[in-house]
């Protein structure tokens, strides 16, 4: 019986057929270049011994280079982790009561947090060697960009469309093959628009993670965000507009050169029966699939894939009785719910101990108040940029021509560090005697807004055509419109764009309640500066009870709000 009969055709061909590997040597160029980068890590040092850094624009460019290949590498720890996440969280349900609340816990430990608690277990790993520093600083920007693709990835896995899954059951597919030619695919819009977030978001905490200050200690390593932040200590506004200029072109290149490609490319997992109308284009694709020796290169890939869906198919057919859905047996549910809340308990007892013995029990009602005051400041936040960005984020992702030509200057301004803008905010509010309070709230949501853009626009990106014209036909405008079709089709990666963007609000507060130039230094009260204070000072029992106060709001905000609305997305609002 012929597969066409239950799909689309374009469906067939991208998802169930085959998949077009003529991006295979872009990934192998991006493999070499990494594998230099490895290269250069690599080579003594010794803790204390200041490493070479130059405001020298000459320098400018390798200090690019040595970033960019950082954030790469990290942003392919994070593609496998995403992936192992996703699936795990997806398909087992017992992993998933522990992995969604452990996601939120990570993605509520700022940055500042986990340098605190890696840094010196890396630099002792590799005693007298840059390496143990250079994956310090991998770490960290692997936390910068991790968490949100992991979340985008589970919300496609947890919405794939019913008739695509009955389909899956029919042909019969395993679960290895499932995955490769039904679920990644269905998934890799939403995950590529959320990869070129991970890569601003490494940008944004770029100063955090090549200029490591943690207990006295400070290390800058060669790069554009150590670059910066010796630019800030020196007050030189000229070295940072190279910076930004240096920005500037490295996003421009890797957006021609990788993101680009990538995107025109996903263009043929579009589950839909028409293609779509202006599909994204990218003259590096076209060279690549023109160019014979290469599109061979690219061809065994696709062997190896299919090959492996040979030992790893299901072993019985669908009249088998070991295809005939089997209950679970209750008790290991409710043992392993047991197992989850002795833990929880035992988390709680060493709690209250921790409180009682090292910080005391004023300092811990302190650090909630001024938690309360950090969330009222984010969930106001949010709530604009969501009425700013949404409607933006759908023009944007209902036209593919604009998305391509915007696409390099929404990376840019996600990426653009929130350091930079520094100097202007402690300018005009010692200038105007404003309330920091107040004024340095707007930093806060300065780089965490871009999560709610990509992740619409990514939405958006993959209505289908046909449900477009419907709704043309139909005379839906308007509210109408909206309330119809637009926001439950865009309402999964809405919900995925917030919970980031909430988590990396709070992750953004360390930097922005607590902010210097030069000598000058302006602090808003919230559990952000608190932290900064906290790891400025060296003081890990308060900086531990505060990224423990940090989470402990993440994790009932997302239970209480951003968790109730996935249900509703994954019951009721989405196509």
């Amino acid at each position: 019986m012929s597969d066409r009969r239950f799909f689309p055709r374009p469906a067939v061909e991208a998802a169930f057929n085959r998949w077009d590997w003529a991006l295979l040597p872009l990934v192998l160029a991006v493999l070499v270049l990494l594998a230099l980068a490895a290269s250069q890590m690599a080579r003594p040092f010794h803790l204390g011994e200041p490493l070479p850094l130059t405001l020298d624009v000459a320098w400018l460019p390798y200090y690019l280079l040595r970033t960019t290949l950082r954030m790469f590498i990290a942003l392919a720890a994070s593609v496998v982790f995403a992936c192992v996440f996703a699936v795990l969280a997806a398909k087992v349900r017992a992993a998933e009561k522990v992995l969604v609340p452990l996601l939120d816990i990570l993605q509520s430990i700022p940055i500042l947090g986990f340098q605190a608690i890696a840094v010196a277990p890396f630099i002792a790993l590799f005693p007298g060697n840059l390496f143990g520093v250079e994956l310090a600083a991998l770490f960290a920007i692997f936390t910068s960009q991790a968490w949100n693709m992991a979340f985008s990835l589970y919300q496609s896995l947890r919405t794939v469309p019913r008739e695509l899954e009955e389909a899956s059951r029919i042909f019969q597919l395993s679960g290895w093959q499932r995955f490769w030619r039904l679920e990644l695919p269905f998934a890799m819009p939403g995950l590529l628009w959320n990869m070129m977030m991970s890569m601003s978001g490494g940008w944004f905490f770029v100063v955090a993670s090549e200029a490591i200050s943690v207990a006295g200690q400070d290390i800058k390593l060669p790069g554009v965000g150590s670059y910066i932040a010796v630019a800030i200590e020196a007050r030189d506004l000229g070295a940072i507009g190279w910076a930004i200029l240096g920005m500037l072109v490295g996003i421009l290149l890797y957006d021609q050169l990788f993101f680009r490609p990538l995107l025109a490319w996903a263009d043929r997992f579009r589950f839909e029966e028409a293609g779509s109308e202006q599909a994204p284009q990218s003259w590096l694709l076209t060279w690549l699939r023109r160019t014979q020796l290469l599109a061979r290169l690219g061809e065994w890939p696709g062997r190896w894939i299919t090959a492996s869906f040979a030992p790893l198919r299901k072993t019985y057919d669908g009249r088998s009785i070991r295809a005939r859905p089997k209950a679970a047996n209750p008790l290991w549910a409710r043992a392993w719910d047991a197992l989850i809340a002795a833990l929880v308990l035992f988390a709680i007892w060493r709690l209250v101990s921790f409180i009682h013995t090292e910080v005391g029990w004023g300092e811990a009602a302190h650090v909630f108040r001024l938690g309360l005051l950090t969330l009222a400041r984010v969930l106001v936040l949010i709530a604009v940029a969501s009425l700013v960005w949404v409607p933006i984020g759908v023009w944007i992702g209902l036209n593919p021509r604009i998305a391509g030509r915007v696409q390099a200057v929404a990376q840019f301004l996600a990426a653009f560090p929130s350091n930079l803008v520094f100097p202007v905010a402690v300018l005009v509010i010692v200038k105007y005697h404003l309330d920091p309070d107040l004024w340095l709230s707007p930093l806060i949501i300065l780089g965490t807004q871009w999560y709610l853009l990509f992740n619409v626009v990514a939405g958006a990106s993959t209505i289908p055509t046909e449900l477009r014209l419907a709704a043309q036909n139909l005379g839906l405008k308007g509210w109408l419109a909206w309330k119809r079709y637009l926001l439950p089709a865009i309402f999964p990666s809405f919900v995925t764009g917030a919970i980031t963007a909430s988590g990396g609000s709070w992750n953004a507060s360390i930097v922005a309640e607590y902010v210097t130039w030069g000598d000058t230094k302006l602090q808003a009260a919230g559990l952000g500066s608190y932290i900064q204070q906290m790891t400025t000072a060296g003081d890990f029992p308060r900086i531990a009870l505060g990224i423990g106060v940090m989470c402990v709001f993440v994790m009932a905000l997302n239970h209480w709000v951003w968790r109730r609305l996935y249900r509703i997305a994954e019951e009721r609002m989405h196509f």
